[in-house]
């Protein structure tokens, strides 16, 4: 590498290179983290000056200087903005990508110092780390849980994240490799205990995996398939969540023994769900096969991690015969196991044949082969495995095995009893129009959607009770293909197991006959079981918009009160699960809208419930932005209604939130461990019922009304907003974006059949966050004018659900810039219409926010969100102003130029991994 001034100040700690750090002020407890973002940052800028040029490294530098000027002293954007406009066509990709390797490194930097966090709690012994299992625990056990409440209380909780295909960022797998390398390189220094030889080989390791990092595209040349999809959630369940599931179950029982002194064998709590290769919803490339095809590729996942475990536990349980005894039964099985596969016996070496554990695991690892390839000499299910494995536990509890092997053999069979032989339950999804399209077909009767609902209901009560069946034209392809999943779905719960098919999803769900519609059509289809011919599906209707969670529990209770369903509902345990959309509902009415109807919804829906002996589930449809549900989960479970989470956590989980709550196994025990301690403390000491409640949730209903009225104002009925949309935000390249196999549209033209998602994630593109604030800030200036100030700061401290919503609000306005979006709006001809009104809305909100709260400035009370965000601004905002210069050339040549659109593109995933939560 030839020699420049930038790249001999990269081992400099006072160097420019440095600069975003000087005047940041660590806490004590995160010096290394600094350390840690130095260290990186400068081998990052070593990496560019070899691989492009030392002259380009100090073009770099130039501009992250001007960047870090232009916050730092509050100086005007148009400097850095102007310098900007100057970078080449040629150099625009190579400038974001630079940008987005520092602030991805400083990603990874947080990411291993939160591992660091935990470690240093349970280093020090002095207080377990706050929300975790053994610190809710504690506050349990002091406000009156005892041990015998907590032990009948377990069989009840069940925390399930279900991974989606809704990506608003998706890292390739060959980038997951490299960053798990330099993950493991920084943990393994996660001290500073390394000797000097050690830390420089785990630099060139590093620096291996950044430079080859530089080298690979960061996206597919091609729109994934769902079959990519598959394999990419099946990255972080089978390597990630695999691994973690038994160290979960570890650390529940070591927190209760710690809290209560007792041991306890903690039952099943943790399951995983999956919508990639199941979600119809609007999306034509998933069918009957994909949902064959993604349980297929998640058995092979599953197999070949349980060979896996057998393999390695061969090489821990080699007990002799001549030293140990083992149970007869044991003995026999190897025995009956030998006679099928006389091979596997006679391949085993004489000098193992003593061994009978060892024995007994190949023949179980032959047994797993011949499964994978559906060979009758094969297991038939996932019992006949657990019960070999159990009788392995069983033999070496009786001989002195405990330390001799059980425990490794006991993570393997908790994953097994965790993850089957099918890692993850595939839930189906599809829009309640095409039920009736089908149905429509199948019934002969084209007016079938206009027939009024007592009429429908009527009829398909025959059709459930098997006295009508289908009697359309079987050509119809909506009604074939509709058919085809109901059998598909019957078939893989024999082939895969009960529990490989999750709930039957209904979008767009808005009376009591859409629900019944799935169980006509699966009996057409002859998905039922046993003598009284049941379906065997669990239905949950999902409401989306604010009208239709308005409209729930008149829904809900018209489903309770119908003989036809309520006896399918007693086949099922009496368990209802109903699905809450967040997203479509903030794009329907904004967030202070959504989330009071989400809020009103389940208190009413948990009454009607427990009024009608039916236990509710809500299932949580999250996105990672604020906008779209996401935040920290914990603090939503302990901010929901009093009384809905009653042992249950459903939630979604895609986009950027799955790499990075489970991309690296500390992270993801952690994140579960939160999840499960949430749902404790909401479920069996939720917070008192408090008199003011009423009160507040008359200002919550009033406040609301405010906030939608002011959104769709802008939104829905501006003139003209639908072209200053398009116009002031990167949709028209999110919608080229290779990154989802789902379109990005559902019927209707304009801003009301755009997605939630490319909706929500243009506007964080733009770097506005609108969508999260607009109509919040009118809301909350008449709450003050009306209720007065002292009303919603009480609301604010007192109220968590009020609470929690101006906490994710203050986030979104803290990663916002409206210095940077007045540069995109400028794209659009209606600038001068719009941006005055969205700015004022801005401040409004921002200033009435630091109002109620009495503060100065936001993020006061969470100065680590405060120093991640200052950390990356120097090089997330270099990548705005590109993407508006890149934008305005790329428009201007017609949309033409595919090296423009190539740079772009980069920007787009530049930012959203630099925001985070965007999509």
């Amino acid at each position: 590498m030839g020699k420049s001034e930038s790249s001999n100040t990269l081992t400099d700690p006072d160097a420019d290179t440095a600069a975003p750090l000087r005047d940041i002020d660590f806490a004590e407890t995160d010096a290394l983290l600094r350390d840690d973002v130095r260290r990186l940052g400068a081998m990052v800028g070593q990496m560019l000056a070899e691989q492009q040029s030392p002259a380009f490294l100090d073009q770099v530098e130039s501009v992250r200087r001007m960047a870090i000027a232009r916050r730092e002293n509050d100086e005007p954007i148009d400097a850095l903005a102007t310098r900007l406009c100057e970078v080449p066509p040629d150099d625009a990709e190579a400038l974001v990508r630079a940008f987005a390797a520092y602030f991805g490194a400083t990603n990874l930097a947080e990411r291993v110092h939160r591992i660091r966090r935990r470690r240093d709690h349970q280093r020090n012994g002095d207080a377990p780390q706050p929300g975790g299992l053994e610190a809710v625990l504690g506050e349990l056990r002091d406000a009156g849980v005892s041990f015998d409440e907590l032990a009948a209380f377990l069989p009840r909780l069940s925390v399930e994240p279900v991974f989606t295909a809704h990506p608003t960022e998706i890292v390739r797998r060959a980038l997951l490799d490299k960053e798990r390398t330099i993950v493991e390189r920084l943990v393994a220094d996660i001290d500073r205990s390394r000797t000097p030889p050690e830390r420089r080989s785990d630099e060139a390791r590093i620096r291996l995996a950044l430079t080859s990092t530089w080298q690979t595209a960061d996206a597919p040349s091609q729109k994934p398939t769902v079959q990519d999809e598959v394999e990419h959630v099946g990255f972080y369940l089978a390597h990630v969540l695999y691994r973690t599931l038994p160290v979960f179950y570890e650390a529940f029982a070591d927190a209760i023994e710690a809290v209560y002194g007792q041991r306890v064998a903690v039952p099943k709590v943790l399951r995983f769900g999956t919508w990639v290769g199941g979600d119809m919803d609007g999306n034509p490339n998933v069918n009957a096969d994909t949902m064959r095809a993604a349980l297929d590729a998640q058995r092979a996942l599953a197999l070949a991690q349980y060979r896996a475990d057998l393999r390695a536990l061969g090489g821990v349980l080699t007990q002799s015969l001549g030293r140990v005894e083992v149970d007869d039964a044991l003995l026999a099985r190897i025995e009956a196991y030998g006679a099928q596969w006389p091979g596997v016996i006679a391949a085993i070496a004489p000098r193992r044949a003593d061994m009978p554990y060892r024995v007994l695991l190949e023949l179980m690892d032959a047994r797993l082969a011949a499964t994978g390839t559906s060979q009758a000499d094969g297991y038939a299910g996932l019992d006949g495995f657990i019960a070999d494995l159990e009788l392995l536990d069983a033999s070496l509890a009786h001989h002195r095995g405990e330390h001799a092997g059980r425990f490794a053999l006991q993570r393997v069979l908790r994953r097994a009893r965790g993850f089957g032989f099918h890692l993850a339950a595939l839930d189906l999804r599809q829009d309640s129009a095409v039920h009736e399209e089908a149905l429509a077909a199948l019934l002969a009767d084209p007016d079938w959607a206009s027939r009024p609902a007592p009429e429908q209901v009527e009829r398909l009560h025959r059709a459930i009770e098997g006295e009508e069946a289908a009697g359309g034209v079987p050509e119809n392809e909506v009604a074939a293909s509709t058919l085809a999943v109901f059998r598909e779905a019957c078939e893989l719960r024999g082939s895969h197991g009960d529990d490989a098919i999750g709930l039957y999803i209904i979008s767009m769900a808005r009376s009591a006959a859409d629900a019944l519609a799935v169980l006509a059509l699966a009996r057409m289809a002859d998905c039922v079981e046993g003598e009284d011919a049941r379906v065997p599906l669990d239905v949950a209707p999902l409401f989306e918009t604010v009208d239709d969670l308005d409209a729930a529990p008149a829904v809900m209770r018209a489903l309770f009160d119908d003989p036809v369903y309520r006896a399918h509902l007693r086949a099922r345990g009496d368990r209802q699960t109903v699905m809450l959309g967040y997203s479509d509902s903030a794009k329907d009415g904004g967030l202070l809208a959504s989330r009071w109807a989400l809020q009103r919804t389940q208190v009413e829906l948990s009454a009607l419930a427990q009024a009608s002996g039916v236990r509710i589930v809500f299932f949580h449809g999250r996105g990672g932005s604020i906008s779209r549900g996401g935040g920290k989960t914990s603090r939503a479970v302990l901010a929901a209604p009093r009384g809905s989470v009653d042992g249950s956590l459903r939630m979604t989980e895609q986009g950027e939130v799955i790499h990075r709550k489970y991309g690296i196994r500390a992270l993801a025990l952690r994140n579960l461990e939160q999840a499960t301690a949430a749902v404790l403390r909401a479920s069996l000491r939720p917070r008192a019922p408090d008199s003011r409640e009423a009160r507040w949730r008359e200002i919550a209903s009033e406040l609301a009304g405010v906030a939608r009225s002011h959104y769709r104002a802008l939104v829905y009925d501006a003139p003209g907003f639908d072209d200053y949309f398009r116009a002031a935000t990167p949709i028209d390249v999110i919608e080229r974006l290779h990154i989802g196999s789902r379109p990005a549209r559902r019927r209707n033209a304009g801003i009301r059949g755009l997605r939630a998602i490319p909706w929500v994630f243009a506007w964080a593109q733009n770097r506005s966050g609108l969508t999260a604030w607009y109509g919040v800030g009118q809301a909350l200036r008449h709450g003050v004018e009306t209720h007065g100030r002292e009303a919603m700061a009480e609301m604010a401290r007192d109220w968590p659900f009020f609470g929690t919503l101006l906490d994710d609000l203050e986030m979104t306005l803290a990663k916002s810039d409206l210095a940077i979006f007045e540069r995109y709006s400028r794209l659009a001809s209606a600038h001068d219409m719009f941006f005055p009104g969205i700015a004022d809305e801005f401040a409004r909100t921002r200033d009435t926010l630091l109002a109620i709260r009495d503060e100065d400035a936001l993020l006061t009370r969470d100065p680590r969100l405060r120093l991640s965000i200052r950390l990356r601004n120097p090089y997330v905002d270099p990548i705005s102003l590109l993407q508006v210069e890149l934008l305005r050339r790329w428009r201007a040549g017609g949309r033409q130029d595919d090296d423009t659109l190539r740079a772009l593109l980069a920007t787009v995933n530049g930012i959203a991994a630099g925001i985070q939560n965007t999509g």
